[in-house]
């Protein structure tokens, strides 16, 4: 590869790893946005004031009455949330009736709360003013019902829970609306505050913990993920439950009965301001937690203080209400504890892979300091064997191509050139590692990832060039043909740009969730490797150059032939020092990034 090569691959390789996609719902499936009704487009809700209104044909009504709801604007909007909740407690997130499209070319139904038609938004993103839906009303319906819209004038531009026309049933005397210009999906009750920071002292002894890294203490690391539950009460009949970690937004932990998100129990503690908002909830699959609510805590107390959000609170090991989404404490789970970023007390996405137990445990069990990982095991394989492809063996074989044809001349290797017999052993070797690596998320995702960014496409690209390398030394040319060069051109070409995509691939791939190593550190390492293998081809690169001018410069007597080989001689073998301390330095890297993935 010439200097500018080197140079192009480590300008895409450091900046393509920053490259971070984005996407919206274009198509209005926004389904898991019900509750919040809060576009995760990464930009917060305008507090101007709104170009668009809401409004209805009556402002009274009975059950099963059919109620004209329109939203309309004084400038174009390209999609839109519209519900409609009981106007007494709609911070419950629960929806009220269903809807009837009267545009089906523009509109469509969704399903929130299980509940199906609750709610209507855009069919795609063109642009309109106005939206005509019929809103009917149930046989249960609550005294007061609220229309909410959320109106998206373009991606980043978008106005959050517009609080629209409250109708009352007939007989009901209306009340002032009150302002709700800060939604709050769920109330939360007025805690006690918490004396201080938790402490790990007791884990394994009175209590079961689940910590991250292991062996931290919450109250002296701010830093510390740290989950302990123990039994309480006459009888032992409940369970108390202690969750702390780093401020970014919410911390949370789930019982789950797999290793997998979907059908879990879960428990949040959610930063709403300057307070903190505890919260049961089930997560049915790889989606927004439903049901949001307190039922069955009690003994709620949190603490925002030292950049920790820290909550306490105690359930009972079984519930009266026999919730089938809310799991009896008695039995053996998985445990997972994620966080991430919440606005307005609405929770996104947990930013990395959740710390999950490496075995299932059960909550009334013994105390024990439970192990966990963020990795998952087939995952850290992938991560290995990928290093493992491009870091040396992919690395080394393309270096003996390129730069070591010259040496050992005179020496074979079941019947062929030893570089050539070098190459093609390491070259083989890196396919074989890049088809088995390639193949292990599509075993753990068990499809196609929709949340990897380009990393996947990449990696695409780097196992089809990889395939094509070996169909084309097949097939190649005699070496006294006129069309070898077109072979070594195509075979080089190839080669360098399955080696940039693949170190391109590395760079992202260390800042995926399921494999996130530790930044920027591990980013360093990798830079540390670009610059490592660039300083040895140019080296490598002039002494080619000096070595083909002087061999043209000394031909003419038996003498300068006689040092010209002493000389080559020398030469070889300092090359080979100079190979092997490669090969040294590329392990030496590996080995920390697969130390780091170890400890994932």
């Amino acid at each position: 590869m010439s200097p500018v090569g080197v140079y192009c691959l480590l300008f895409i390789s450091v900046s393509v790893c920053y490259w971070v996609p984005a996407g919206c719902y274009a198509n209005g499936k926004v389904s898991k946005a019900c509750g919040s009704m809060e576009p995760h487009h990464g930009a917060s809700g305008q507090t101007t004031h709104s170009p668009y209104r809401l409004e209805t044909n009556t402002t009274t009504f009975s059950p099963t009455d059919r109620i004209q709801v329109i939203l309309s604007g004084t400038t174009y909007f390209e999609g839109f949330l519209l519900e409609a909740r009981d106007a007494a407690t709609h911070a419950t997130a629960s929806t009220v009736g269903t809807f009837t499209l009267t545009n089906p070319m523009r509109t469509q139904l969704l399903t929130c709360n299980k509940h199906q038609g609750s709610a209507v938004s855009h069919k795609s993103d063109a642009r309109q003013t106005e939206v005509v839906v019929i809103w009917n009303a149930p046989t249960d319906a609550p005294r007061q019902v609220q229309f909410f819209v959320t109106v998206v004038a373009h991606y980043n531009k978008f106005w959050v829970k517009l609080p629209g026309p409250i109708i009352y049933q007939n007989g009901v005397t209306p009340h002032p609306p009150q302002s709700d210009t800060t939604p709050h999906p769920v109330p939360t009750t007025t805690p006690s505050d918490l004396p201080g920071p938790f402490t790990s002292e007791g884990c394994g002894q009175s209590k079961s913990c689940l910590l991250d890294p292991s062996g931290c203490d919450p109250k002296e690391d701010p830093h510390c993920f740290f989950l302990s539950m123990a039994t309480e009460g006459p009888g032992n009949t409940s369970v108390i439950f202690e969750l702390s970690g780093p401020v970014e937004g919410y911390i949370a932990f789930a019982l789950s009965w797999d290793t997998w998100m979907g059908n879990d129990d879960v428990y949040m503690c959610v930063k709403e301001g300057h307070r903190v908002s505890v919260r049961a909830a089930f997560v049915s699959g790889r989606t927004h937690p439903e049901d949001q609510s307190q039922s069955g805590l009690s003994s709620v107390s949190w603490r925002l203080a030292d950049g920790m959000i820290q909550c306490r609170f105690s359930r009972p090991i079984k519930l009266s209400n026999q919730d089938p989404a809310r799991y009896d404490l008695d039995q053996e789970y998985f445990l997972f504890l994620a966080n991430g970023y919440a606005q307005h007390g609405n929770i996104w996405r947990h930013s990395h892979q959740p710390l999950i137990s490496t075995k299932r445990k059960n909550i009334t069990g013994t105390p024990e300091v439970l192990r966990s990982s963020r990795g998952p095991i087939i995952m850290k394989i992938h991560g290995a064997l990928m290093l493992l492809a491009w870091m040396l063996t992919g690395s080394v074989g393309t270096f003996i191509a390129s730069f070591y044809k010259p040496d050992w001349p005179n020496q074979t290797l079941l019947g062929q050139k030893v570089w050539f017999q070098v190459h093609r052993v390491l070259m083989l070797l890196t396919v074989t590692l890049t088809v088995v690596a390639f193949c292990l998320p599509f075993f753990y995702r068990k499809g196609w990832s929709k949340h990897a960014g380009v990393h996947p496409y990449l990696g695409c690209c780097v196992l089809a060039l990889s395939l094509i390398q070996p169909i084309m030394a097949v097939i190649r040319p005699s070496p006294d043909s006129h069309r070898r060069y077109v072979f070594n051109w195509a075979h080089w070409g190839v080669g360098s740009l399955t080696e940039i995509m693949a170190v391109a691939a590395m760079f992202l791939g260390m800042r995926q969730s399921s494999l996130l190593l530790p930044q920027p550190w591990a980013t360093h390492v990798l830079i540390g490797y670009v610059m490592w293998l660039a300083s040895f081809r140019i080296f490598l690169l002039m002494h080619k150059h000096l070595y083909i001018k002087k061999s043209q410069e000394s031909d003419d007597t038996q003498g300068i032939l006689s040092d010209q080989s002493e000389h080559r001689h020398w030469g070889s073998f300092i090359k080979s020092l100079i190979l092997a301390v490669l090969a040294l330095g590329n392990a030496g890297l590996l080995m920390a990034l697969l130390s780091s993935i170890a400890e994932i």
